[in-house]
């Protein structure tokens, strides 16, 4: 049973969501998509993407997980978002 989750960085450009999404692709039990920004209004400060869509396969386990939320917390600390 697969089991999704949104992460939302607010402000981040497209690059640092795309590191992010690269970076978690690498963990087992993990899948990633970025949903785009879904905003009628064009706003020059807001990103591109509006959040990513974790999906936790049945290969996940507590490392794993452990592994996303370190990733995670690396990425809230370095760009100060979160």
């Amino acid at each position: 049973m697969e089991t999704k989750e949104k992460i939302e960085f607010a402000g981040l450009p497209l690059a640092v969501y795309r590191e992010i999404a690269a970076h978690l692709r690498q963990v087992e039990g993990v899948e990633v998509s970025l949903i785009t920004q879904s905003s009628s209004q064009f706003d020059y400060y807001q990103s591109q993407i509006e959040s990513i869509c974790l999906c936790w396969t049945e290969k996940a386990n507590s490392e794993s997980r452990q592994r996303v939320e370190q990733i995670l917390t690396f990425y809230k600390n370095r760009y100060g978002v979160g």
